[in-house]
């Protein structure tokens, strides 16, 4: 029995070694190498950055039989994050997205959550447009479902039952995400897509234009969390206890 433990323990710090890797190294340097490729270079970022972000998930199936509803739960968070898009597709920056996106990471862990994050970027795009945005976006969006994860996998929050000030401090932290982390990627998109030449100045102008965008964006997402993110954790939930979906470093619950 300990022996299992410790297995499942190890696995789940191996990917989790894996999804930062992916997000801080393999991703980046893919979009780099996208931006050489003549023509649609962005495709084939995009479908590589889908591979890498599922083979952390895969690694959970090492030793046990892969089990088709895990793939099915992520792909119905994923479709729920493409809708959650779609809806608001008229509202200039107004994008909930990556409130569900969290949430999907802090259900079934940062892997799950930088694995949806970025179908669920690559997917809405066949509405919103593809383009060389797209990789980073994936980008962005992952590293919100990888922060999710992070979140209850480090015990600041809990899988479900959340309180209302946990859920104004969740809200906060899907603000700030947007805000810090997510919301500049995308503006390092902007600066390395649309400046022919790079400055200190045209950098500095490219940040400071889009600190309102997302700020706008920030508090879609957590207008979302606030008010979503506890029934959606505690369905997810029942989810795992019902059919033993794994969640975070591949424990139950």
């Amino acid at each position: 029995m300990h022996a299992e433990v410790e297995q499942t323990r190890r696995r789940g710090r191996l990917k989790t070694a894996l999804t930062v890797l992916v997000a801080v190294v393999l991703t980046p340097l893919t979009i780099w190498l996208g931006t050489k490729v003549p023509g649609n270079g962005y495709y084939l970022s995009g479908t590589l950055i889908v591979a890498y972000s599922i083979v952390p998930f895969l690694v959970s199936f090492e030793g046990r039989r892969p089990q088709a509803r895990e793939l099915a739960v992520l792909a119905v968070m994923a479709a729920l994050a493409v809708a959650s898009r779609a809806v608001f597709i008229w509202v200039p920056h107004f994008k909930p997205m990556a409130a569900i996106v969290m949430v999907a990471g802090m259900a079934f862990g940062p892997q799950a959550g930088f694995l949806v994050g970025t179908v669920s970027v690559l997917a809405s795009n066949f509405i919103f447009g593809q383009g060389p945005w797209t990789p980073w976006q994936m980008l962005a969006f992952g590293v919100a479902g990888l922060i999710g994860g992070a979140l209850t996998g480090t015990g600041l929050f809990p899988r479900q039952g959340l309180s209302w000030p946990r859920r104004v401090a969740l809200a906060a932290v899907g603000f700030l995400t947007i805000l810090c982390v997510s919301g500049p990627i995308l503006d390092t998109s902007t600066l390395f897509t649309m400046m022919a030449f790079l400055t200190p100045g045209s950098a500095v102008a490219i940040y400071l234009a889009g600190a309102p965008i997302n700020a706008i964006h920030g508090s879609a997402v957590a207008l979302t969390l606030l008010l979503v993110a506890n029934p959606l954790l505690d369905q997810l939930a029942r989810v795992r206890d019902k059919y033993g979906v794994l969640a975070g470093g591949g424990g139950k619950g």
